[in-house]
């Protein structure tokens, strides 16, 4: 996949993937940590979540400014440095709320100084000779990167907490967080079933109610801060590789004006192509804030759905995709079978993939046998679907998109951002179906936060697999996009704007936590459908507009 390729596209590809296993072990358990921490509502958390993200993804924009000014490569090795710091103040077990809030803050800020960056570099590296035909698909490539660190962060951030209860003795209850910080305050109704879960969690420990309530919220708390810990070490692994193979991308780490004054040819546009250019641009971020408040719903709203509503135990069959040994041997055996039929691969690839077909049979075999007919899952789990989705479904979508340039009926990267918005719309309706007779979460709240009615797991999956083909069709497209319209000497500022237009729709993805604790599922879910089709009309009534500035690149 990596063949043809400059050798900068893997060093940027693992750099970036360390740094996104940090950020997605952190997400995974970000309301959770909240919920269990502060024992605070869905409202509350909801906004909390909303600053943090948005921050996230605003302050890009210094970022970009910043390396625009002093050089790209600087700027994001700062910004590795500043988010280890904030991830290890994180980590600290007992810090005060204050702590919280400043150490979210700081992550925030190295993200800025890092994001933006790394796609300008990329972009850059395919600036170069017979590279630029190639840079849609090297953007896919790099967007598997960041999937495939997020794929492991949520099994690594529940092995933790899961390993840390266990050393008090307590296993995870998705009913107690919410039962217990109740019971603290005094508003839990159902203390009988509290009574019943604690009692066997205490087993022949003596303790009151309170006494639990408080020691199982706080080593609770503390897992989740080991999951923070592990994120930190995320960033000294993303150092390391960008700075012990610079040599691959140290030529692309350039900014416009340093090749304006070394007397280098560069592009140069006339005031109007560049005012022409940006607002193209600004058109893009407009429609684009809609998904992001859409899909970046998968660490709270759908986190919670996971949570209160889908069912905590699966069958032998359904624990294969929670469990990380299992899924692993039947992605290796997928891989290894593709690799035997595959008229490309020969050879050893054929004994490699014959290996991998029967080993993946072998692991998943043992594991299978090794399950009980009743198996827990946690919310936390679910969110590594849409990284694996992306990771397989990148080579099939490089492939359709390849078909069908050949064929001269491939979308233009405006439209393929309008299907991708569509699609964004249809996921949530089966949002809307797995919602079909639930109660509404404000009526759960003095019950510990758990339905008594809960769903299989597959609405979520589902919703998960369109969500991935919608995010494939738009964010690598919109990525690619920013990098070949933005004018040369505002390259950094522009891709701070995309990631400026990903904040307000993070920041209102917050927002729709109050529909959330105060509306009918189902409404919620219908407000993110028509926000969702309204912002794909807005794409494909200027589609002539943003195809014209792409025509010659």
């Amino acid at each position: 996949m990596l063949k043809n390729h400059p050798k900068g596209l893997a060093v940027l590809f693992l750099s970036n993937m360390g740094e996104r296993f940090g950020y997605y072990t952190m997400m995974a358990i970000f309301v959770l940590f909240l919920e269990a921490k502060l024992g605070i509502g869905k409202e509350s958390m909801g906004l909390i979540w909303s600053g943090f993200l948005t921050a996230i993804y605003a302050l890009p924009l210094l970022g970009g400014v910043l390396a625009d000014k002093i050089g790209y490569g600087k700027v994001i090795t700062m910004g590795i440095v500043v988010m280890f710091i904030g991830y290890a103040a994180l980590a600290i077990p007992g810090s005060s709320e204050g702590m919280l809030y400043a150490s979210l803050f700081t992550i925030a800020l190295g993200t800025g100084l890092f994001k933006g960056n790394v796609v300008v570099i990329l972009g850059n590296l395919y600036e170069e000779q017979g590279y630029k035909k190639m840079q849609d698909a090297a953007f896919n490539i790099f967007y598997m990167g960041i999937n495939i660190g997020a794929f492991f962060a949520p099994y690594a951030a529940t092995f933790l907490r899961d390993w840390i209860l266990a050393q008090e003795n307590l296993i995870y209850d998705k009913n107690l967080p919410g039962m217990c910080h109740s019971f603290l305050n005094g508003k839990l109704e159902n203390v009988d079933k509290f009574t019943e879960i604690a009692k066997q969690q205490m087993g022949e420990v003596s303790m009151s109610l309170a006494e639990f309530a408080n020691h199982y919220t706080e080593v609770l708390s503390s897992s989740y801060n080991a999951g923070f810990a592990v994120a930190a070490l995320s960033m000294i692994v993303s150092l390391i590789i960008f700075i012990v193979f610079k040599k691959y991308y140290k030529h692309a780490d350039y900014r416009h004006a340093d090749k304006k004054d070394s007397g280098e040819n560069v592009q140069v546009l006339t005031p109007a192509q560049t005012k022409e250019r940006i607002i193209a641009l600004v058109l893009v971020f407009t429609a684009v804030i809609f998904f992001w408040m859409a899909f970046h719903q998968n660490g709270l709203v759908q986190t919670w759905f996971a949570k209160d509503y889908t069912v905590g135990e699966v069958g032998v069959f359904d624990k294969i995709f929670f469990d990380l040994p299992a899924f692993l041997a039947v992605i290796a055996g997928v891989i290894g079978l593709v690799f035997i039929v595959g008229k490309r691969f020969v050879g050893k690839m054929k004994a490699v993939g014959f290996g991998l077909l029967v080993a993946g049979v072998v692991v998943t075999y043992l594991r299978v046998n090794s399950f009980s007919d009743s198996n827990a899952i946690t919310a936390e789990l679910f969110q590594s679907f849409n990284p694996i989705f992306v990771v397989f479904l990148t080579p099939i979508v490089i492939g359709v998109f390849a078909w069908l340039n050949k064929k001269k009926m491939e979308p233009s990267s405006p439209k393929k951002i309008g299907i991708g918005m569509l699609l964004t719309a249809a996921a949530y309706v089966i949002m809307i179906l797995a919602s079909t007779g639930l109660q509404s979460p404000s009526s759960l709240e003095n019950l510990g936060g758990v339905s008594p009615m809960l769903v299989g797991p597959y609405w979520l999956i589902s919703t998960y697999f369109v969500l991935t083909v919608a995010e494939l069709c738009l964010s690598p497209m919109g990525l690619s996009f920013v990098a070949k319209v933005s004018p040369p000497q505002y390259r950094g500022l522009m891709q701070g704007g995309w990631l400026g237009a990903t904040a307000i729709g993070n920041g209102l993805s917050g927002f729709i936590s109050i529909p959330y604790a105060n509306l009918e599922l189902w409404q919620t879910y219908g407000i993110l459908i028509a926000t969702s089709l309204m912002s794909a009309i807005f794409v494909f009534s200027i589609i002539k507009r943003l195809e014209r500035v792409t025509k010659g690149l």
